[in-house]
Formats: C-alpha cells, sequence, structure tokens
C-alpha cells in the first residue's frame, strides 16, 4: 500500500509569508495533515473506481470487478447510502496451485453517500468493468428560474405613485 507524506510547506509555500495573516494556524495545518494521512489509511483501495459526470445532472461510477460475474455482485440504496458488494465464490482447495498469486479474489463492499434526489437509471457489467449510471432528479420547484424586474417607467405598466415620509408630516 502506498502512503503519501504530506509537507505542509509544500502545500503552502514557504509558511513565513502567511505569518502576519494565520497567526496561530501552523498547529491546525499540521493536524489536518495528520488527519489526511490516517483517513488515507483507512480508506479501502480494493477494487479501485471512477466517478464521472457525464452530463449537467447525470453520473456514472465505473468499478474494475474482474473476476466477478453478476451473480456474484449486489448493488443496494437504502438511507441515502449506495452499498456495492462483491462475493467471491472461489475454494481455497485451488490456492496450492498457484505459484504466484497477484489478483485479488476477495469480497468486498464499498459505500457511496448520494442525495435523495439521486435515483440509479442502470447497472451493466462489462469486461470486468461495473458500470452503475445514476441521475439526480430535480424537481420542477427546486429548478432555478429568472425572476423578470419589473420598470415601472414602462409604457406596459401604469406610472408608479412615489410617497415619502418626511418627519413632521401632518
Amino acid at each position: 500500500m502506498t502512503t503519501f507524506k504530506i509537507d505542509h510547506n509544500h502545500l503552502f509555500g514557504d509558511m513565513t509569508k502567511f505569518d502576519k495573516y494565520f497567526v496561530g494556524y501552523d498547529g491546525m495545518i499540521k493536524r489536518m495533515a495528520d488527519a489526511h494521512t490516517a483517513l488515507a489509511k483507512a480508506i479501502p483501495n480494493y477494487p479501485p473506481y471512477n466517478i464521472a459526470k457525464v452530463d449537467d445532472n447525470k453520473y456514472v461510477i465505473e468499478m474494475a470487478v474482474a473476476g466477478f460475474g453478476k451473480q456474484n455482485l449486489n448493488i443496494e440504496i437504502a438511507n441515502g447510502t449506495l452499498t456495492i458488494a462483491g462475493e467471491t465464490t472461489s475454494t481455497d482447495d485451488a490456492s496450492g496451485a498457484y505459484l504466484y498469486k497477484g489478483i485479488a479474489d476477495r469480497s468486498f463492499t464499498r459505500h457511496f453517500n448520494i442525495a435523495d434526489s439521486i435515483e440509479i437509471k442502470n447497472a451493466e457489467l462489462m469486461n470486468g468493468m461495473l458500470k452503475v449510471w445514476l441521475e439526480n432528479i430535480i424537481p420542477e420547484h427546486k429548478k432555478p428560474k429568472k425572476i423578470v424586474i419589473n420598470d415601472p417607467q414602462s409604457e406596459t405598466s401604469p406610472p408608479a405613485k412615489k410617497e415619502f415620509l418626511a418627519e413632521g408630516k401632518e
């Protein structure tokens, strides 16, 4: 497993240039770098996957699942979490025949947090790649809309009567 060491001087350059803006933040930057390092160790990296934006509201998750058939894969969505799981059917009897075993054949479970408006449109498995097609369905009342600004000086609308409040006016 590859680990990455974060050097905050590499990320932010010479920290002395920021001293007048970031007084006391060097400890927080170190804690953020340490948290990143710890998180990178905890994140599973099998199987590898891509998430691509296909269109404004369409996405695809591509997952390399070589050796898994569709009968070995399970895709579920519940409570805002998309779960993709793979179960292996290999037996340990054949493991003695390998001189070198570099292809992983272990079970996995991947979780993706998704918005409530995301729907799974399709899933397909071809050439060891699982593709899960997602679409963000935005209700009409939540879509952005253009607000027209009325011009009271235009010919189509009657002129507005302007009144100002003044102190002492009786």
